[in-house]
């Protein structure tokens, strides 16, 4: 069985991706493997707001690092020795499948089911359909319902 070494979880504060961390620590904790925790904040967002200034997103990028923190703690607690986490700011998809992974020698990314309906997918496809197809290394997607630490 592969051992894992750079484990890299996606998270966006949606359940799914809750679900995604919880089973991120137990594989790091097994594969005594490093944890990269990463949020992307999709700066598309912001193109669609009309008064757009640079306090927006500070306020965002901090809100974000208190839940990072959070994270980051929970694995900690958990016994994972090695945690580190990121945000990055750009494409959710690109950064997630291909930049980060690069940079930091993940070979495994976990991350959380799509939320998105069948027709949202067709025409917009999702980050985890698209990380899926084109990461250069293993991808676990979970789907599981239990509970989290979170």
């Amino acid at each position: 069985m592969k051992q894992y070494h750079q484990i890299q979880i996606a998270v966006d504060g949606s359940k799914e991706a809750e679900l995604a961390f919880q089973k991120a620590i137990e594989v790091a904790e097994r594969n005594n493997a490093t944890l990269e925790i990463l949020h992307v904040i999709d700066t598309k967002s912001f193109q669609n707001v009309s008064s757009f200034d640079s306090d927006m997103v500070e306020q965002v990028a901090n809100d974000t690092k208190e839940k990072l923190e959070k994270y980051y703690e929970v694995a900690q607690n958990a016994g994972i020795k090695e945690v580190h986490f990121s945000i990055e700011f750009g494409s959710p998809k690109a950064i997630i499948a291909q930049q980060f992974p690069k940079e930091h020698q993940i070979d495994l990314i976990i991350l959380g089911s799509t939320g998105l309906n069948a027709v949202e997918r067709m025409l917009i496809g999702s980050v985890t359909d698209y990380v899926t197809r084109t990461a250069p290394c293993d991808v676990l997607v979970c789907r599981s319902t239990r509970p989290t630490r979170i």
